[in-house]
């Protein structure tokens, strides 16, 4: 049986970090998005991922679906509104869908040029 504490502490000590700085210097910012660019930039500097590390994130992916279960419960506690509203949200989805490929195709057009010059 493999121990996985010693990387739950490595993900926990940068998440901790990052609620610090969030909580004192940067409070626009969420402490685990911080905590994780910390993590990340850690493991570059690294340029390796230890295995207690790898071993955390391996188990921890197996499980990963299970923390959408709050969120479809929450889509089926407001299915009236949800229904009431369709069109709108329909809408919205579609709308946002055909904006994000513009703007991703723009982008790579700019990039594109860029990278010609």
């Amino acid at each position: 049986m493999k121990v996985m504490l010693p990387g739950l502490i490595q993900i926990l000590l940068f998440q901790s970090i990052g609620e610090i700085i969030s909580k004192f210097f940067l409070p626009f910012l969420p402490g685990p998005v911080i905590g994780l660019v910390l993590l990340l930039c850690w493991l570059v500097i690294q340029k390796k991922v230890n295995t207690d590390l790898a071993l955390v994130s391996d188990t921890l992916s197996q499980y990963l679906g299970l923390l959408f279960v709050p969120a479809a419960v929450g889509v089926v506690l407001f299915l009236p509104q949800l229904k009431t509203n369709a069109l709108p949200i329909f809408a919205a989805l579609v709308g946002s869908v055909i904006f994000t490929i513009m703007a991703s195709a723009l982008v790579l057009k700019f990039f594109q040029k860029w990278s010609n010059k």
